[in-house]
């Protein structure tokens, strides 16, 4: 009777031994895959400022594509999340692209010489065209960003910024998580 005691001690230790184990290998597996998604996949970000409003507004949870433009390039009017200095991040609308010439004149934008037309982004008048009041050649790679708050946002049109390389962009906003009333899909470029 003894005997069969001890080895249910030793069988009740092996197992929590395994079970240990097993919720270790667990947690690095789940650490690991969020890792993974938090890197290459998608990532939270809260919007700070007035840049990108009436679209965006200033506390707004995003959650950031970092996927999509491994596969393709950004298109006019997506909205990015780009590098700025450092460890500084910047959310604004992709309006000129690799190629094209941007100019502002008379408070609008051109794009090879034609105004562009926008329907729902950043319908005020620019007060400041900034560098862009000369013809802007964008390179190879690169992006011209306005925010949607035209007079309220610093973007390509200040030499600070200037254009986006793409190196330095790192995904485009895609859902809206935060405040609940809003939740949703944000004005992509179709």
């Amino acid at each position: 009777m003894e005997k069969k005691e001890k080895l249910e001690d030793v069988a009740e230790e092996k197992s929590i031994g395994r079970e240990l184990v097993e919720l270790l290998i667990r947690v690095i597996v789940i650490l690991v895959i969020c890792y993974i998604v938090v890197t290459f996949v998608g990532q939270r970000t809260v919007v700070s400022g007035s840049s990108m409003n009436p679209t965006l507004n200033d506390q707004d949870n995003l959650i950031v594509d970092k996927l999509s433009y491994r596969f393709r390039d950004p298109e006019r009017f997506d909205i990015i999340v780009f590098r700025y200095q450092g460890d500084r991040y910047f959310i604004k609308r992709v309006i000129g692209l690799p190629g094209e010439t941007v100019q502002i004149i008379d408070g609008y934008v051109y794009i090879n010489g034609k105004r562009l037309e926008q329907d729902r982004y950043g319908n005020e008048l620019m007060t400041h065209a900034g560098r862009a009041v000369e013809p802007i050649v964008i390179g190879e790679n690169e992006y011209f960003v306005l925010g949607d708050n035209r007079n309220g946002s610093k973007d390509s049109r200040l030499d600070e910024v200037g254009n986006v390389g793409k190196e330095k962009i790192e995904g485009r906003a895609w859902i809206r998580v935060w405040p609940f009333d809003k939740i949703g899909k944000l004005n992509l470029a179709k």
